[in-house]
């Protein structure tokens, strides 16, 4: 029952499997710095993951051997990540007493009190966050608990490519670790802040708010780069993939910047600041001190400005390797362009060093 995290013990990779594409990252650390080892990222079929659920066991396990390939890396064990709408959580007080066995065996009889769902069908693990603020003998423990068919599924794929899989995490906690190699380069440093994280992936646009460096809010709601990708086809009849590439290489017709491109940016505007109303409205907070924009959509050009504009927040997009050095096998300018949808990868990759 015990194992969604897992339980880090050598070097893994992370492995971020999106609705679009597998990225793969693999992280070396040498004191306290960072160094990019390698990584890869290949795209999915159509529907082959549809809403971060795997569909198509077969075929996302022939990318992740392609991409696995591709990166060159000798390391054979995976972090890999479920979505957060996929996990319950459950901050929980414990004993503070009990050793991580005699925790183990609690949760294990009172499991069903959280969990609504059989307990031969879930997948579950606490983590300590620390001392309990209501009474100093007990201690905060975050529970997780997740259906056994989306941890199984994603092994099953991995074993598709001669992986295996180390550790499964939360996306959201994976989004959290690699916040921290963005902290630095914010203004406030010492201060409590709030951050938005606005990952926009292909089909799915997730919001995570950080206040100090802890998750306190995720929302998911369906909106991505696809629509661009689509438009483009639609527009100038094209294939996905000429769609795919035009968008990131360029040389479309004059009239895409104004007819395409803008009226794109205003709906991601749209969306972020949709989603940071739903915040406000859910939470005590009504205001964050920075956004981070991440994921493929983040790099459009002028798309920052537009958000800090319409926002009245400092905005940035995400770049987790900013401090970090590159190993030989890396290319250091396609890290760079494709550094805001690798959060999650960098996250993962992170577990080797917990």
């Amino acid at each position: 029952m015990f194992g969604l995290f897992g339980k880090k013990s050598s070097a893994v990779v992370g492995v971020d499997i999106s609705s679009s594409s597998v990225k793969l990252l693999e992280l070396s650390k040498n004191g306290d710095r960072y160094r990019v080892e390698s990584y890869a990222v290949e795209p999915l079929p159509a529907n082959a993951v549809v809403e971060k659920n795997i569909t198509d066991v077969e075929a996302v396990g022939e990318v992740l051997k392609r991409v696995a390939s591709k990166s060159r890396t000798g390391v054979k064990q995976v972090a890999v990540a479920v979505s957060g709408s996929a996990v319950i959580t459950k901050v929980i007080q414990m004993d503070g007493g009990l050793n991580e066995f005699e925790m183990e065996d609690q949760i294990t009889l009172e499991a069903d009190q959280y969990i609504p769902y059989p307990l031969d069908e879930v997948a579950i693990d606490f983590e300590v966050q620390g001392p309990s603020e209501t009474n100093p003998d007990q201690v905060d423990v975050l529970l997780a608990a997740c259906r056994k068919e989306n941890v199984d599924i994603r092994e099953d794929a991995l074993e598709i490519a001669s992986l295996t899989t180390k550790v499964v995490d939360v996306e959201a906690y994976a989004l959290e670790r690699a916040y921290k190699l963005i902290e630095p380069q914010l203004d406030s440093q010492g201060e409590e802040l709030v951050v938005a994280i606005v990952d926009i992936g292909a089909t799915m646009t997730t919001l995570s708010v950080l206040a100090d460096g802890r998750t306190v809010y995720t929302r998911e709601q369906i909106f991505g780069g696809k629509q661009l990708t689509e438009e483009i086809q639609r527009r100038y009849g094209l294939s996905v993939e000429e769609a795919g590439l035009a968008k990131k290489q360029g040389g479309l017709p004059d009239d895409y910047e104004s007819e395409v491109l803008t009226p794109f940016r205003e709906a991601v505007v749209q969306q972020v600041a949709r989603a940071l109303q739903f915040f406000f409205g859910a939470s005590q907070y009504n205001a964050v001190d920075y956004v981070i924009l991440a994921g493929g959509t983040a790099s459009i050009q002028g798309l920052t400005e537009m958000v800090e504009e319409k926002t009245g927040t400092p905005t940035l997009v995400a770049n987790p390797f900013s401090d970090m050095s590159v190993g030989s096998r890396v290319n250091a300018s396609a890290l760079g362009s494709d550094a805001p949808s690798l959060m999650i990868a960098c996250g993962l990759a992170m577990r080797s060093f917990d």
